[in-house]
């Protein structure tokens, strides 16, 4: 392919890693996931290279021949991406931790896919456990986790405690080791109602790419500074809906565990099995033990936590109240009766 040109650049922070993402681009819509960056002088852990085909030409046939022969790259080449994302075939190649996409938008391709495969990579590499999970710390420093189906209100739970004085943690993505949560920082998107009015009027926040909504670091939303990590010592299963008996109570911590195990695993939620199986080189005796050591590290979080189900409106107040009460004082509050209202 030859030098690939560069006209942009980030180096983001993903607190235990780190991602320099460039691009052909002299504004590149893919940085705007990212709420943090790296001191200048450290290495990345991961590169990605984003090259835009409307900005540079490329031979076609021979970026075809040169690219991936993975099924990840052969999806790319279809256009679809990872999940429900999908946009312009684009030509993926990758050379350790290196990744070079070619093709159109490729801001699509930034946090739907590359930064899922690399925090899976890392995670399996170093005895992580990866989750597609929100979290937030109390004032001890011990973590909640909060796990839920898509629209289940995980991200109004998060926010309204955060509000309410809790430190945010992460919004999307956690890495966990020995019980403990790891923030990966990002972006949060933000939609219009009356809590972010004032920030949504008064700054110039960043669309959100995939919808009418915004994006903004946690900083700009939230008191308090975010934190890095905490052990946790509970787990929320979020799925709000108002037609269903509302409830906030405790759910044994196999019921949470065959949970997680299908909305937060991150191999199951992002579709990476092919991926992960394509790290390890296509070794079975190492793609099995990587699935095991995810069981065993999701079986020793729910079983040292405190867990629970929540169909509570974390925007009624009242109910926030006794449900943060609840939380803050280790199964031990007034409030440790099952919440219905």
């Amino acid at each position: 392919m030859g030098r690939l040109p560069v006209r942009s650049e980030r180096h983001v922070d993903l607190n235990l890693l780190s991602v320099r993402i460039t691009s052909n681009l002299e504004e590149f819509d893919g940085y705007a996931y990212f709420s943090r960056d790296v001191p200048a002088g450290r290495e990345p852990d991961h590169e990605i290279i984003c090259v835009d085909l409307d900005r540079d030409h490329f031979d076609p046939a021979e970026l075809d021949r040169l690219r991936d022969r993975t099924l990840r790259a052969t999806r790319f080449r279809s256009g679809y991406y990872l999940n429900h994302i999908f946009g312009e075939p684009a030509y993926l190649f990758t050379d350790g931790r290196r990744s070079v996409v070619l093709g159109r938008r490729l801001e699509r391709t930034i946090w739907p896919y590359f930064v899922k495969r690399i925090l899976m990579e890392f995670a399996v590499d170093h005895g992580y456990l990866h989750l597609k999970a929100a979290g937030f710390t109390l004032d001890d420093g011990s973590a909640t986790l909060l796990a839920g189906p898509n629209g289940g209100g995980k991200t109004v739970f998060l926010t309204q405690a955060c509000l309410d004085g809790a430190r945010f943690l992460t919004n999307t993505h956690m890495l966990v080791r020995d019980t403990v949560a790891h923030a990966v920082p990002s972006a949060v998107r933000v939609r219009p109602s009356p809590q972010f009015a004032e920030l949504t009027a008064g700054r110039e926040l960043t669309p959100h790419l995939e919808s009418g909504d915004f994006v903004a670091a946690p900083e700009l939303l939230f008191p308090g500074a975010p934190r890095d990590a905490g052990p946790v010592r509970t787990v929320v299963v979020t799925d709000y809906s108002p037609d269903r008996p509302r409830a906030f109570e405790r759910i044994s911590a196999e019921q949470a565990g065959l949970f997680l195990g299908l909305f937060a695993d991150g191999v199951v939620n992002y579709g990476l099995k092919d991926d992960l199986l394509a790290h390890h080189r296509g070794d079975l005796d190492a793609f099995t033990a990587s699935l095991a050591a995810m069981r065993e590290q999701l079986t020793d979080l729910v079983g040292s936590a405190r867990c629970y189900r929540a169909n509570v409106d974390m925007l009624d107040s009242s109910v926030r109240a006794e449900v943060l009460a609840e939380l803050s004082s280790g199964g031990r509050s007034a409030a440790a009766a099952p919440v219905r209202r």
